[in-house]
């Protein structure tokens, strides 16, 4: 292990050099990249200096139960033992943190919800969730983003797509991913009956210009006057904006500015993250490995967590985790569930090392 924790201080160095290199300095977008990465590894970089610290001072206590007095060696083992322990604490983190590191992990996020079966139960349903994303973003500092919405008449959402921007955001909603199921007595039944209806959620890395290349040529872009629900919110000049990416066939519409060129923007951003997840999943498809550790799938058409309001119940089935505290879920406090799938995802990757 030593040697790898070598390589990544010998990392950490060359980067800083270049970082001050004129090469570089005069590269904004190769800067951007290597100031990322630089910040990607100072955390571990400093738990080194740490494990290194405190193997220097298992050496300085042994010396001491070598050659010291009575009184010295007690204190010196007392000493020892307790260096030991946080040392084999060390290395369990090292371990964790020296796992190949996905390049996404550190990436803001584009959420998409889509209403499933159920009709406008799952409407509301997909609106819910998207509360209660916005409500845990909001909880970790990320800012939200509505980039396109469809909202239907009762106040649910066919469909919403955001942005989530937020260090790490990917890599604690990178699993949220697939079809959340909801069991409930809707509003409009009377009979008290319970429903099941689904929402689909996906989470895609959002790209930047350095990860994703798109050629002007491969683009069609179409405007079109937004729609609404009428009187002075329709827009009635041609500031919707759909763009088709050619080679991927991949349509993104945007309608929710006012101005065509913020649409545009917004669009693009949709369009180069779901490229690069594309591109990211063709690569994926060739490692074995990876495909043996994710937590499920990550399919968008994977059950994989239910809400079961008339037993204050959220169930994920990928790990067999309960917990009966849905409302307080369903407000965002999403963290007992996250870092148990991160954590499960972590102790796979490990055993398969």
């Amino acid at each position: 292990m030593l040697d790898k924790l070598k390589t990544v201080e010998e990392r950490y160095e060359e980067l800083t050099a270049l970082l001050a290199s004129p090469d570089v300095l005069g590269n904004r977008l190769l800067y951007q990249k290597r100031s990322k990465e630089q910040a990607e590894i100072a955390g571990l970089v400093e738990k080194i200096s740490g494990y290194r610290r405190v193997l220097s001072e298992i050496e300085g206590a042994e010396e001491i139960l070598r050659g010291g007095d009575g009184d010295l060696k007690e204190l010196a083992q007392a000493e020892l033992d307790s260096l030991k322990e946080q040392k084999q604490r060390l290395e369990e983190e090292l371990k964790v943190m020296l796992l190949p590191k996905d390049p996404r992990d550190e990436k803001s996020v584009i959420l998409e919800i889509r209403a499933g079966t159920g009709g406008e139960e799952a409407a509301l349903f997909a609106g819910s969730l998207f509360r209660m994303y916005s409500k845990y973003a909001e909880q970790r500092g990320w800012k939200v983003d509505v980039i396109s919405t469809s909202p239907t008449g009762l106040g649910g959402l066919k469909e919403v797509i955001a942005s989530i921007e937020g260090k790490g955001a990917y890599s604690r909603l990178r699993y949220e991913s697939g079809v959340h199921r909801v069991q409930r007595v809707p509003m409009t039944e009377a009979s008290g009956r319970i429903h099941t209806s689904a929402s689909t959620v996906a989470v895609l890395p959002e790209a930047e210009e350095f990860d994703v290349k798109i050629e002007e040529k491969d683009l069609r872009v179409d405007t079109f006057c937004a729609s609404g629900p009428g009187g002075q919110g329709v827009n009635t000049t041609y500031s919707a904006v759909r763009i088709v990416h050619v080679p991927t066939g991949i349509v993104v519409s945007c309608q929710d500015e006012r101005s065509q060129i913020k649409n545009k923007e917004k669009a693009m951003k949709v369009l180069r993250s779901r490229i690069y997840e594309l591109e990211i999943e063709t690569r994926e498809k060739e490692r074995a490995l990876e495909r043996k550790t994710q937590v499920g799938t990550g399919d968008r058409s994977e059950k994989i967590r239910t809400y079961n309001y008339p037993q204050n119940r959220v169930t994920d089935h990928r790990i067999g985790l309960t917990l009966h505290k849905l409302e307080q879920v369903i407000e965002g406090d999403l963290e007992d569930i996250i870092s148990a799938l991160i954590l499960h995802w972590q102790s796979e990757r490990l055993k398969a090392l």
